[in-house]
């Protein structure tokens, strides 16, 4: 099947000044039709600038950025502004990302017309119905003529997704789209993500910080943890979560808090070899993660860049050339909270 969206060997450089900051190297990922694929890492990994560039509003430096087989520059005319609406994305911030003079109604009725979805002033208020009614904000008629600044956090993001769905996108890049609401409000956006996705048939890239969170929302789809702008293991979500291969990846599931106070009392830590995390302007030669890795190899890991693969052992692809060339780690048994059968 020919993925939806991919990324070919993509690289992105920024500039501070005149000196490059390399926020993502040779990323390859595929994204399937109504798939859901989470980015997952700690801050500055470039999860967001790799979901921007799937959502076309970055470029990549070098490499390719493909949709449905094909690069997205090569789309001209028609073809590409079918291809751009299929792509969008939802960001962190609500109240940063919609028009503070605007009414929602006005905020949804823009791309409306904008791309002749629908034609008519009565056919523009009633797709802003039903978009209002598909993402859970009832009775549109207590909604549709308020400001942002008048909703919710939970709200607003659910305007911030219908927006995203007025031009019946295939894929939308859900950008830590949970993490500005309240803990009681998120279950319930991610109950309505996953509904959107199956009546809509639409992919979604979720991008989070939060392992736990990625374990809830993607236990059907797969988990890509990113660290310092590559990707250091990819894999179904169940595997990655269960069965962790990299050490990042361990160290992040070692990290999440328990409610349990049992469990935190016996929980088995894993001890860095540094808490520091390297500058994204002196990137350590070899596996990035090496300064601070404590299965640490002299000569292999400072020296080769791992590349993506699957490791003997493991389900997923990892890149860590001590796992992919048998020389294996040391046990580690995540806890049993984080493997149980489901999310």
């Amino acid at each position: 099947m020919t993925p939806l969206v991919e990324l070919r060997h993509v690289n992105r450089t920024f500039k501070k000044g005149r000196t490059p900051i390399p926020v993502l190297q040779d990323i390859n990922l595929a994204v399937a039709p109504n798939e859901i694929l989470c980015l997952v890492g700690e801050s500055g990994c470039g999860k967001t600038t790799t979901g921007k560039i799937m959502a076309g509003l970055l470029d990549a430096s070098s490499g390719e950025m493909l949709y449905e087989g094909r690069s997205l520059v090569a789309y001209r005319g028609q073809a590409r502004a079918d291809a751009r609406r299929a792509l969008q994305i939802v960001h962190q911030d609500p109240f940063a990302s919609l028009n503070p003079a605007h009414t929602i109604g006005q905020i949804l009725s823009y791309p409306l017309k904008r791309h002749n979805m629908v034609q008519g002033r009565a056919a523009v208020r009633r797709r802003i119905w039903e978009l209002l009614t598909l993402v859970d904000l009832t009775p549109p008629g207590d909604i549709v003529n308020k400001f942002p600044h008048q909703l919710s956090g939970g709200q607003r993001q659910r305007v911030s997704i219908a927006r995203a769905l007025t031009v019946e996108p295939r894929l939308i890049v859900a950008d830590e789209a949970v993490s500005m609401v309240d803990v009681s409000i998120r279950i319930s956006l991610l109950k309505m993500l996953h509904r959107l996705r199956d009546e809509l048939n639409v992919a979604i890239v979720f991008i989070t910080h939060d392992l736990a969170l990625a374990k809830y929302f993607a236990w059907e789809g797969r988990i890509a943890v990113m660290y310092l702008g590559r990707v250091v293991e990819i894999g179904a979500t169940a595997n990655v979560i269960g069965h962790p291969a990299h050490p990042y990846t361990r160290a992040l599931i070692a990290a999440i808090p328990e409610a349990d106070p049992e469990l935190t009392r016996n929980k088995q830590r894993m001890k860095l070899r540094s808490e520091d995390i390297p500058s994204l302007t002196q990137i350590p030669p070899g596996c990035s993660f090496h300064p601070r890795c404590p299965f640490f190899v002299p000569g292999v890991c400072d020296t080769r860049v791992p590349p993506l693969e699957n490791a003997p052992g493991f389900s997923q692809d990892v890149a860590c050339i001590p796992l992919t060339s048998g020389m294996g780690l040391q046990e580690w048994a995540p806890v049993e909270d984080m493997v149980a059968d489901g999310p």
